[in-house]
Parts: structure tokens; C-alpha cells; sequence
């Protein structure tokens, strides 16, 4: 039986960063692309777009140019579903799915070296969650086929590997700044490279491929100050928590877990002057919120791991990822179901990152294929819930989420 939500409060499933409706109107300290570059010590500033998706869309349109005979870009079997859709706006492309290591987000390096070929364009490891991928492995197997490496640091920004910001080993890189990603201007991307020649080609290419969407960038302007007025727990039962509830009670699951594929093509345009400038005025306040989110993850981590028969996604020595929630592993799926219809309408942020392993999904022409096969991301997407590490989520409703957690393991 599900647990009753809190009548007048809702939690969000990640951990982003509040807005101030201040943020829209002061001028801040520097352009947001500036920032960046300063906060994260980027050789460049990176290249904002219209999401994260456009900036892979840009980032593999730059690659085809250089490496026109390749057609096939590789990406983890348990990663977000708009990823194909983006190597869809290339025309020719299209996309394998890798098996990732046993209880992991990470490409298993065997398959990856079969899939690996003259054929292959780019390898995508992927940051999920705000964990460091082992971006070195993939490139290695990658480099032996002439193949170019992405970083999919979308839900990363602000991780770091070794002492310096993720996205900065590949090829290329990009964050997102989505809704819940952190820092967040609804929708936007963030595309660098750390070589200064395809920097500047990433550049060329992003201008001659964006195109202004003024009605779409009043939507989206619109839809940030929703975010700075309704990102609140007495106000998320509203715009989050009804919709989840109606799509839980409907068994739909994709709508429930965010996966509702868009129907048209990726837009690809730039971000507007104000929600670059909120974006810029909120970055002053980023380190701090990651550094108290770290502080807390490593307390609720400690809790969590006292659960026989739980296990979590967590970092290696010398990686320093973030913290918007926690990745946690059940048994089995019949134990991650219990689990989610405990505690996935009851308002305290718990939910599923994905619903499915990509190959699961209805991609249009067959994008998407599967050479290999991928057991190991559909365990992944099966045993998998996620924990919010939000500051509103207090004490007592974390340890009632443990007690609940505790009777079903």
C-alpha cells in the first residue's frame, strides 16, 4: 500500500539549485559562459545551446564533418533516451547500444572493444547521476579504430576526476542545464572541447545549425520563472507531484518517470539574454549548494549502506562527482517494485531514473540497435531507484524512507 503524501508538501527528486526571481534582474559579475570557464578551469568557455541534447546534436554534426565515413556512435544500454534522438538530427547516423559492467552505468570495455570499428564516429561514457565515468577505458578502446570520444556530462556539472572537471578528457564534452540538473535555465546545454581547433570548429558549426525560436524562447523564459516560483515544497505538489500520481495511476510509467519521447524534431537554437543572466546570477551560489550536498550524501551514504541487501553507485579513488540523488540498487526487480509502490506517489523523492534500457524504448527507423544484446543495463533499469539528496529532504522523512526500504530488503 502506498505511503500517504504529505498533504501540503512534495519533494523533488534531485537536488537543483533554487532560483530568485532577483536572478532574472541584476546584472551579474560576468556571462554565465565565463563563469563556467573560471569555476571549472576550462581552456574555453563553452558554447551555450538550446539543451543538452542540441549540444550533443552540434557536437556529432562538428565530428561527421571531420570524419564524414563514419556512422555509428556508441552509448551506454542504461543512459537517458534522448540521447539517440540527438545522433537522429545527423543525417546517416545511427546508434549501437553498449552492455554496461554488472551494477554499473559504465560501458563494459569487452563489448565496447566488439562494437568498436572503422565504422565508429564517437563513444559516449557517461557521467549519470552525477558519477564519474571511466572516461580513460573508452578511450583507449576507442582510439584503437580512430573513433573520437563525447562526454555526456549532463547530469554532472560541477564533477570532477582526478582534480579537474569532467568533460575535459574526451574529445568533447557537454553538461546540461535541464530542470533538476543543478544549475538550470530549464532547458540548455553547454558544449566545450578542450582542443582549441575543435572548439573553434564546434563554434562554426553551432552557427551555421542554431536558428532563432523567439515564441520558443518566450515558452521557455516563461517556463524558468515558473520554476523560480513553484521550486518549493508546498508549490511542487502542483506542477510535480499531481501529474506523477495521475501517471502512476494510469500505470504509465514512462510518463511517470520523465521518458515521453518528443514527437518532432530536436529544437536547435541558442539561449536567451535573461535566462543566460539568472543562469549567471544563480552560478555564484552553485559551489556552495554542491559542497552541502556532498556533506549530506556522505551522511544519508553511511545510513543507507546499513541496508542488507541494498547497494549504491558511488565513486572511485580520486573522483569527486555530485550529489542530486542517490543511485540505489535492490535485489531484484519484484524488491525494486515493492519499494517504488511504497514510496514513488508518497511525495519524498523517491522515483526511477529511467524506465526502461535504451533498446527498450520506440525509437523512430530503427535508430537505435542492439548488436549484442544488454542484459546487464535491462538489471540496471529493473533494480534501480533513486533517492533525492534535496536539503528539504529532513531527518525524519529520510529515515522513515530507510524504515520503508528496511521491511521490503
Amino acid at each position: 500500500m502506498p505511503r500517504t503524501a504529505h498533504k501540503s508538501a512534495e519533494l523533488p527528486p534531485t537536488a537543483g539549485l533554487p532560483l530568485a526571481l532577483a536572478d532574472f534582474l541584476a546584472a551579474p559579475a560576468r556571462p554565465l559562459p565565463d563563469g563556467l570557464r573560471i569555476w571549472l578551469d576550462l581552456p574555453h568557455s563553452p558554447l551555450p545551446v538550446a539543451s543538452g541534447t542540441a549540444a550533443l546534436a552540434v557536437a556529432l554534426h562538428t565530428l561527421r564533418q571531420r570524419l564524414p565515413g563514419r556512422s555509428e556512435v556508441i552509448v551506454p544500454a542504461y543512459t537517458c533516451p534522448l540521447v539517440p534522438l540527438a545522433a537522429g538530427c545527423v543525417p546517416g547516423l545511427r546508434v549501437l547500444a553498449c552492455d554496461t559492467l554488472p551494477a554499473s552505468p559504465d560501458l563494459d570495455p569487452d563489448r565496447l572493444a566488439r562494437l568498436c570499428t572503422e565504422r565508429t564516429l564517437a563513444v559516449l561514457p557517461t557521467h549519470l547521476g552525477g558519477r564519474v565515468a571511466d572516461v580513460e577505458a573508452a578511450k583507449a578502446i576507442a582510439s584503437r579504430c580512430g573513433a573520437l570520444v563525447i562526454e555526456d556530462a549532463a547530469q554532472s556539472l560541477g564533477a570532477r576526476s582526478g582534480g579537474r572537471s569532467v568533460g575535459l578528457s574526451g574529445d568533447a564534452g557537454f553538461f546540461s542545464l535541464a530542470v533538476g540538473k543543478g544549475l538550470t535555465t530549464y532547458e540548455g546545454g553547454l558544449l566545450f572541447s578542450r582542443q582549441a581547433s575543435l572548439q573553434a570548429a564546434l563554434k562554426t558549426c553551432a552557427a551555421s545549425l542554431l536558428r532563432p525560436r523567439r515564441l520558443l524562447g518566450l515558452r521557455r523564459l516563461l517556463e524558468l520563472a515558473g520554476y523560480a516560483l513553484f521550486y518549493t515544497p508546498s508549490r511542487l505538489r502542483l506542477v510535480y507531484g499531481r501529474p506523477l500520481r495521475k501517471a502512476l495511476r494510469a500505470g504509465d510509467e514512462l510518463a511517470a518517470a520523465g521518458d515521453i519521447l518528443p514527437s518532432g524534431k530536436i529544437p536547435l537554437h541558442g539561449l536567451g539574454g535573461l535566462r543566460l543572466r539568472a543562469a549567471a546570477n544563480a552560478l555564484a551560489r552553485l559551489p556552495g549548494h554542491l559542497e552541502q550536498g556532498r556533506q549530506r550524501a556522505l551522511e544519508r551514504l553511511a545510513l543507507l549502506r546499513g541496508l542488507d541487501g541494498l547497494s549504491l553507485i558511488t565513486d572511485r579513488p580520486g573522483q569527486e562527482g555530485v550529489w542530486p540523488f542517490f543511485m540505489a540498487l535492490l535485489p531484484d526487480k519484484e524488491a525494486r517494485d515493492r519499494a517504488l509502490d511504497r514510496l514513488w506517489g508518497a511525495g519524498v523523492g523517491v522515483t526511477r531514473l529511467f524506465a526502461r534500457a535504451l533498446p527498450d524504448y520506440a525509437f523512430p527507423d530503427s535508430l537505435v540497435s542492439d548488436p549484442e544484446g544488454c542484459p546487464q543495463a535491462r538489471l540496471l533499469a529493473d533494480r534501480m531507484l533513486t533517492i533525492t539528496n534535496s536539503p528539504w529532504l529532513d531527518a525524519d522523512t529520510f529515515r522513515r524512507i530507510l524504515e520503508d526500504l528496511r521491511r521490503i530488503l
